[in-house]
């Protein structure tokens, strides 16, 4: 391919160095997978640029999944459970994921029935906000289960930044609208 995107056809090796030499360019292979392999007569410094630039936004765009613990016992008071499924709403609100653990001790452990129930009641309050991504399952003295929230982290994030964009304008045209008016005589 020529340096403005045209296309050149099938050209030996040094004819294509020797054009890249004439035009001050590169030849740069852009698809080495191809049968026959493509090249491009461009700067190199710039198409390094570019490739760069274009990891950087789907790094940008990209979200990492960040799972957050909530442990539990089986005979949890109503208040402190109020107050643990309060956390585990807020983590689902922001777009996390949840993983909570009921841990067993003694005696419990014959009574693993207690802690299904009670994760089924949790999963049962945050329905709205999260679904049962993993069941609850016995892991030794524990049991475990994953809620994965409704909305993805990457639509909480934009939500966010759109509503403090607009509460940025909001502000501004305030301030505007009281720069316009004037001071009063004294």
């Amino acid at each position: 391919m020529g340096p403005a995107g045209e296309q050149v056809g099938i050209v030996r090796i040094e004819d294509a160095l020797r054009l890249a030499q004439e035009a001050d360019l590169d030849l740069v292979e852009v698809a080495p997978n191809s049968r026959p392999p493509v090249c491009k007569l461009m700067d190199f410094g710039k198409f390094k640029y570019e490739a760069a630039m274009k990891a950087r936004e789907t790094r940008r765009n990209q979200t990492n999944v960040i799972i957050k613990e909530m442990k539990l016992r089986p005979k949890i008071d109503p208040h402190d459970y109020g107050t643990k499924k309060g956390h585990i709403e807020r983590f689902l609100k922001a777009g996390d994921k949840v993983k909570v653990t009921i841990m067993f001790r003694g005696r419990e452990q014959s009574r693993p029935e207690l802690g299904f129930r009670l994760l089924q009641k949790l999963a049962e309050d945050v329905a709205d906000l999260g679904i049962v991504e993993s069941t609850p399952k016995q892991d030794g003295r524990n049991m475990v289960m994953v809620i994965a929230p409704l909305r993805k982290k990457s639509d909480v994030k934009h939500e966010k930044d759109t509503a403090a964009k607009t509460l940025e304008e909001e502000v501004l045209g305030d301030i505007e609208a009281s720069a316009d008016v004037p001071a009063a005589d004294q």
